[in-house]
C-alpha cells in the first residue's frame, strides 16, 4: 500500500527547547498508526505540525501528496482532527455543532443533512442530536467529536489522546468505533496515546520519547525485542537480590524502580527451579509475556512518565487558539 503521510527529518525547536528532534517516518494508507509515548515526548507537537497548526523548524512533510507547509488548505481539506482537549460548544446541540463544522468546511448544502445523519448514526447519537452538548457524558462528547472529524470525509483522521480521561468501559467503546471506521470507510487513522494497552490496537507503533522515535514496528515485533518472559520479584533486600542474580545466576536485569525485574526463556519451567535455588526469601513473584510497557522500559530504562509531566502545555494552548471561534447561545 502507498504511503499517505511522509515525514523526513522533522525538527521543531522553541528557543533552547528541542521538542521534536529530526524524526522520519511514513504512514501507510488505510492503517491505524500510533504514536506511543509519555506526555511531553513530542506526540502532540508532531500532530499539530502535520495538521498545519504549527510550522516546523525544518524538515519535509507531505500528506496525500501535499506539502504541509506549502499546501495548507489542501491538507486541511484532507484531514479530520479530534483534539486532546475538548473542543465542542457545550451551549449548542450535537447537530448544531455538526452544522457549524459543515459550514466551516463548505460542505454543499444539499449534502449536509445526509452526512450529519450518517455520522450521528455511526456514533449512536441520533436520539440525542437535539440535546445540548453540556448534558452529554465524557464518552458521548468524544463520540461526537469523532463524528465531527468525519463529517467532511477526510482521508486521514488524527486522534490526539482519543480516550484520555475516560473510564475503561467507555474507552473500549471508543475503540470499537475506531475499528468500525477503518473497516467501513477505509480511512487512515493516526493517533497518539500514552496508554500502553491502547497502543495494542494499532497496526504499527512509533515509540517516541524526548522528541525522538526510538522504535517503530508492529506491536508483536516490538515486544519480541524484550526477549523472553518477564519475571518480577520482591524480596526483603532487592539490592542484594539483584547482585545475586547478576553474579550467581548470570541474569541481566531490567531496570524497575519498584521491584527486581529480568527476562528469561520458558518462564513456566524456570520459576520452580529458581524458587528452589535462590538463596533468599522471595516475598512475591510475577511472570508475564512481554508487553509494550516492557518494551518502553527496556528501550528507555524507565517506566512511561505519568500524565501531567508535559513540558509543552503551551502547545495545547496554541492549538486551542487556532480553532474556529465557538458560537454561543
Amino acid at each position: 500500500m502507498p504511503s499517505i503521510v511522509e515525514v523526513e527529518d522533522l525538527v521543531k525547536n522553541y528557543g533552547e527547547l528541542k521538542a521534536v528532534r529530526s524524526i522520519s517516518f511514513e504512514v501507510i494508507q488505510g492503517e491505524i498508526f500510533g504514536f506511543l509515548g509519555p506526555n511531553g515526548a513530542g506526540k502532540t507537537t508532531t500532530i499539530n505540525i502535520l495538521c498545519t497548526l504549527l510550522s516546523p523548524t525544518s524538515g519535509r512533510i507531505t500528506l496525500d501528496g501535499y506539502d504541509v507547509t506549502q499546501d495548507m488548505e489542501k491538507v486541511r481539506e484532507t484531514i479530520g482532527l479530534v483534539f486532546q482537549d475538548p473542543s465542542l460548544d457545550d451551549r449548542l446541540t450535537a447537530r448544531e455543532n455538526l452544522e457549524f463544522h459543515a459550514h466551516v468546511y463548505r460542505i454543499p448544502k444539499e449534502e449536509r443533512d445526509k452526512r450529519m445523519d450518517e455520522v450521528l448514526e455511526m456514533v449512536e447519537l441520533v436520539d440525542r442530536q437535539d440535546d445540548w452538548v453540556e448534558t452529554f457524558s465524557g464518552g458521548m462528547k468524544r463520540r461526537l467529536e469523532i463524528a465531527r472529524g468525519l463529517l467532511h470525509y477526510p482521508k486521514v483522521l488524527f486522534l490526539d489522546e482519543p480516550t484520555i480521561g475516560l473510564d475503561p468501559q467507555t474507552r473500549n467503546h471508543i475503540w470499537e468505533y475506531i475499528h468500525d471506521l477503518k473497516q467501513r470507510h477505509d480511512i487512515t487513522i493516526f493517533l497518539t496515546t500514552h496508554y500502553m494497552d491502547e497502543a495494542e490496537h494499532c497496526d504499527r507503533i512509533g515509540i517516541i520519547d524526548y522528541g525522538k522515535i526510538i522504535a517503530l514496528d508492529i506491536p508483536e515485533a516490538l515486544k519480541s525485542q524484550v526477549g523472553g518472559d518477564v519475571v518480577k520479584i520482591k524480596t526483603e533486600d532487592d539490592e542484594r537480590a539483584e547482585k545475586i542474580l547478576v553474579d550467581e545466576f548470570d541474569i541481566s536485569l531490567i531496570h524497575d524502580r519498584d521491584c527486581v525485574c529480568f527476562e528469561v526463556e520458558s518462564g513456566e519451567s524456570f520459576i520452580p527451579r529458581f524458587i528452589k535455588d535462590f538463596p533468599m526469601t522471595i516475598d512475591s513473584i510475577n511472570l508475564h509475556r512481554p508487553t509494550l510497557d516492557d518494551v518502553f522500559l527496556k528501550l528507555t530504562g524507565r517506566e512511561i512518565r505519568p500524565e501531567g509531566a508535559d513540558e509543552l502545555e503551551s502547545l495545547r494552548a496554541f492549538a486551542r487558539g487556532a480553532r474556529p471561534p465557538q458560537r454561543r447561545r
